[in-house]
């Protein structure tokens, strides 16, 4: 069989502990595809030490001999790294530090996402799909699409992924069934703690989850609030962030989104919220249950949305406006 051309992928912040957790994926073909070849861009901070362990870890990617691996550049310039990229996975932003609110850490990211959302522009493949990790993730990813006006906004998502995943993990765990027989869980609006995790549509070997659970309760009191606080309860326990879950996460949302998902499951996965059909305010990137095919990502229509439910939804967006207005502010758009 001919062999398929390889694609390149570029990973930003790949210094980190997510991207030295994410690598492994790309390189065995667990994300893009057991015969896709890859190149790998790995940037990070133009700065001595940051680009001599990108170095170390070239090193090992060497020293792992992935077949699938066609070449490795690592570098400290964006536009060498954006250059021809198929598919670009922003884990670097700029960290929030004690007694930093919010506001200041939009301040600086919105610099970096507008100036890597017009090298994108420039220079990336027209057809690159762009996932962002980083937080504030779902306002930087808004940033970068704006800023990139010539790549369709839908090739531009965040991830909510891994919150999906978590609300499987505690519907599998609090049914003592296993995690491939939980489907159709949701994660609505923001990667923050005013996310939605919705169990309603959600089943448990193909019988209604929340009939299974049979505890509203817990739903409420622990479900909900479990899901919206794992980030926190893993830095109290680890004192790092999540990477190893995070970029289990990744994976799956780059492989569903290019191979597309099973015929009636569902993920979640932050896009462009205009044309929705569930009232989100358009313009925003907000998190809804997809379905993908032929590289495409499609909101799932017809999903019942209780009041309850609705006003988890409208909370999330509201702050989601918020940091959208500020961030135009700081913009000047």
């Amino acid at each position: 069989a001919m062999s398929k051309a390889p694609v390149t992928v570029c990973i930003t912040g790949a210094a980190g502990q997510i991207g030295y957790a994410l690598i492994p994926h790309i390189c065995l073909g667990k994300t893009f595809g057991h015969d896709q070849p890859v190149i790998l861009h790995l940037l990070d901070l133009n700065i001595e030490a940051v680009q001599a362990n990108l170095g170390g870890v070239k090193m090992e990617i060497e020293d792992s001999t992935y077949p699938l691996v066609k070449g490795v550049v690592c570098t400290g310039d964006a536009s060498v790294a954006f250059a021809g990229a198929d598919y670009v996975i922003m884990l670097g932003a700029f960290p929030r530090k004690d007694g930093m609110e919010r506001k200041d850490l939009l301040e600086k990211n919105c610099g970096i996402f507008k100036e890597q959302g017009a090298l994108l522009n420039t220079v990336a493949s027209k057809n690159v799909k762009v996932l962002v990790v980083g937080n504030p993730a779902n306002t930087n990813c808004l940033i970068a699409a704006e800023c990139a006006p010539n790549i369709p906004k839908e090739n531009f998502s965040a991830l909510t992924r891994l919150d999906h995943n978590r609300a499987v993990a505690q519907i599998a765990l609090k049914t003592d069934s296993a995690v491939e027989a939980v489907s159709n869980a949701i994660i609505w609006g923001n990667h923050s703690s005013t996310q939605y995790p919705d169990l309603h549509h959600a089943t448990v070997n193909a019988k209604p989850a929340a009939a299974t659970v049979n505890d509203e309760a817990w739903v409420k009191d622990k479900f909900i609030p479990a899901v919206q606080k794992r980030g926190a309860a893993i830095i109290a326990a680890r004192k790092l962030s999540s990477a190893l879950s995070a970029a289990q996460a990744i994976s799956d949302h780059m492989h569903d989104w290019v191979h597309g998902t099973p015929a009636g499951k569902y993920v979640s996965m932050a896009v462009w919220s205009t044309g929705n059909p569930y009232g989100v305010a358009p313009g925003l990137i907000y998190s809804f249950p997809v379905s993908c095919a032929g590289g495409k990502w499609t909101i799932v229509n017809g999903l019942t949305v209780t009041d309850e439910s609705q006003a988890f939804l409208k909370a999330t967006e509201a702050e989601l406006a918020e940091e959208k207005t500020t961030a135009f502010q700081i913009l000047g758009v």
